[in-house]
């Protein structure tokens, strides 16, 4: 008798105890959707809010609505026909396309050479490209703008391309090479026991597997002249060479610059580019960036 009461107690205490655990699995998820939910709102809230502003007619945001009323693509037109809207975009895609090719064959070389090989003062290097990765750019504006004037790349995209592909260097060696030491070196053994070069070791065993942290690099490379303002207005001055962060800097800026809803319409142009490549590429880029933060 005790014993059948006692296994009765002990059913109720686990189905309370089971009960109390679903209780809290259901106010756990309710809560992390709830926050889910916020965060999402706050951040597609200004994105849509742009999206519709770029197809309101007028030129005020003020009067803009989050869906409008009777839309319009004359803000496009406008860009288009009336602005160097498309010189500046092929400036700053030209400009962003060379500074990923420079900077992911020189950060790749760079790391796997560290990555892989052992050679004399290799710790001193690495140090020196860390140090050189602590000081943020900006400390160096002046400096740069004397240098670009002494040999004469004032207004001159290369002065942008040799700037950010020197930039991200020592950044992206780091990274690559924390990434290689996640990818086993019996393979590059192997290789070469089976008559292969270092060359072709890279080609052909280590370059496939670094997919991810490339794709990654490049990326990243792509977006800083993408999106970046103070350099560019910096060196820059001839409209035609405007990039598009100062091109349409100056459709809102001063008292007779306010164009803004065709400053929305080229903030969605502008936006479309990073949207694929990371909707494109996003498996990729979460392998590069766990990966590429593991133990060098």
């Amino acid at each position: 008798m005790r014993h059948s009461q006692s296994t009765i107690k002990d059913k109720t205490d686990i189905s309370a105890l089971n009960n109390k655990s679903q209780f809290k699995e259901v106010i756990t998820h309710i809560a992390l959707y709830t926050e889910l939910i916020i965060m999402s709102v706050i951040v597609l809230f200004p994105i849509l809010w742009i999206v519709g502003s770029s197809f309101n007619p007028g030129n005020s945001l003020a009067s803009s609505r989050f869906i409008p009323q009777n839309p319009t693509l004359n803000h496009y037109i406008n860009l288009i026909q009336n602005t160097n809207y498309l010189r500046w975009y092929w400036n700053t895609f030209k400009i962003a396309v060379i500074t990923m090719v420079i900077n992911v064959f020189l950060s790749t070389s760079l790391g796997y050479i560290f990555g892989r090989f052992n050679f004399k003062f290799k710790k001193t290097a690495l140090l020196s490209v860390m140090i050189l990765q602590i000081f943020p750019s900006f400390m160096a504006m002046t400096a740069l703008y004397v240098l670009f004037l002494t040999f004469n790349l004032l207004d001159n995209h290369w002065a942008l391309i040799l700037l950010y592909s020197a930039g991200q260097i020592p950044f992206n060696t780091w990274l690559i090479k924390g990434y290689l030491s996640s990818v086993p070196k019996e393979l590059d053994e192997s290789a070469m026991l089976d008559g292969a070069s270092k060359f072709q070791t890279f080609r052909y065993v280590v370059f496939p597997l670094m997919k991810p942290i490339i794709s990654f690099v490049a990326v990243t490379n792509f977006m800083v002249p993408w999106m970046d303002f103070i350099f560019p207005r910096l060196i820059i001055s001839t409209n035609s060479n405007f990039t598009l962060a100062i091109g349409l800097f100056d459709m809102i800026n001063g008292n007779a610059s306010n164009q803004y809803t065709s400053f929305a319409a080229g903030a969605v142009l502008v936006a479309l580019p990073i949207t694929c490549i990371y909707v494109f590429l996003q498996k990729y880029l979460i392998e590069g960036i766990m990966a590429g933060a593991s133990k060098g």
